[in-house]
């Protein structure tokens, strides 16, 4: 999940790090980070937290001693949005192709990408590979590279943002050689026994992107590279797919949307697979193992009950009904829903209970407020980066 709780700097304070303690001592075997950007000219939303060469590491071996304390592992998820950039934000916009995000009245909110050059692509590469040695320093047992929910190595894979001709477009090996030059990149750069996963959509719900069939090839692609682990999920800022509104038309599950479409790759894939995507039940989780899944994946729930596994685990059948927007604007909606499991996660990391689940309209006008705030930091941020460089 996006936590959007970086403080200045773009890094992580105190309330990261009190909410990954506070999972940490919940039950969950794994946690996965919200994404924290490689490059700090290129960041999805104000609140991002950032970890390039001149960050400073202290507070991220702050974050990853909480996250450890309780026994289990963490792997910090790596990131760059590509042209998921606001046209209110400072700095790079950068993608495959220049195909602008197309999410209809609300469009003019995203900046128009520049297709990328060659030297971008190998700058970019090698900032994956860099953030991923200094996730190690930091005391992580290793990184999930994000190449879902149409962020640029989703952008480069999907035929719908990359129009290229070069090596980089075209054919899937080539749409999938970003992804794969990053994950030998960080493989690389990072000890024996660091974990490197990547996050892949099982489709992106639009037509003419990328979908089950191209998974199936990239997930074998990935282990022929050494990934360790591949998360399934899906969709994008286009199609909202987890939140149950696909672009193309088809009908998700309340519950484990990607279940289904992963069926195949559960019973075939060359490497664990973990499955993700509205799961908050334990007879749901279960039907995830059962199918073949290596890994259950939640978030929303988490931000409800973070004892949540650890219920399960004592036999409790426990589960949770996060608080979903039903307004006819599905996009509106959407913000809505993520913004009240937002709210809850700032509560936990406040060191406060989740309590009852807060409105959506709070939520949603609080968000604006906080994301007001944040931008205000972070361009200040970026000019002083920006003259210092």
């Amino acid at each position: 999940m996006e936590e959007n709780l970086a403080v200045a700097g773009q890094l992580p304070g105190e309330r990261i790090t009190r909410l990954y303690r506070r999972w940490a001592h919940g039950g969950a075997g794994l946690l996965i980070t919200g994404h924290v950007m490689v490059d700090g000219r290129a960041l999805a939303d104000p609140s991002d937290v950032v970890l390039e060469d001149g960050t400073p590491l202290e507070p991220f071996v702050r974050w990853a001693d909480a996250a450890r304390s309780g026994g289990g592992r963490v792997l910090m998820q790596i990131n760059h949005p590509g042209r998921v950039v606001s046209s209110d934000m400072p700095g790079l916009a950068l993608s495959a192709s220049d195909v602008s995000v197309d999410a209809g009245r609300y469009s003019r909110l995203y900046a128009r990408p520049e297709p990328m050059s060659e030297d971008a692509v190998r700058e970019v590469v090698s900032r994956f590979a860099r953030t991923a040695a200094l996730a190690a320093d930091a005391g992580f047992h290793g990184v999930e590279i994000h190449a879902a929910h149409g962020y640029l190595l989703a952008q480069f894979l999907s035929p719908l943002t990359n129009r290229r001709t070069d090596r980089w477009g075209g054919s899937l090996d080539n749409r999938a050689r970003m992804l794969l030059d990053v994950v030998h990149a960080v493989r690389a750069a990072v000890p024996d026994g660091f974990a490197v996963a990547v996050k892949l959509n099982t489709a992106d719900f639009q037509r003419g992107g990328f979908d089950e069939g191209d998974a199936a090839q990239v997930v074998a692609m990935l282990a022929s590279a050494g990934c360790d682990m591949v998360e399934l999920s899906g969709g994008s800022v286009e199609s909202l797919a987890t939140h149950g509104h696909p672009a193309d038309g088809r009908t998700l599950a309340r519950e484990a949307y990607f279940l289904e479409l992963a069926a195949d790759l559960l019973r075939t894939a060359p490497l664990p697979l973990m499955v993700t995507g509205g799961i908050r039940r334990a007879a749901t989780a279960r039907r995830v193992l059962d199918q073949g899944g290596a890994l259950v994946g939640m978030a929303t729930a988490l931000a409800n009950d973070p004892d949540l596994p650890g219920r399960w685990l004592r036999g409790e059948q426990a589960d949770v009904a996060p608080r979903q927007a039903q307004w006819k604007d599905k996009a509106l909606a959407a913000a809505a829903t993520q913004a009240v499991a937002r709210r809850q996660l700032a509560r936990l990391g406040a060191g406060c209970s989740t309590g009852r689940s807060p409105s959506a309209v709070t939520s949603l006008l609080g968000e604006r407020l906080h994301r007001r705030r944040a931008l205000r930091r972070y361009r200040r941020w970026h000019a002083e980066r920006s003259r210092v460089l």
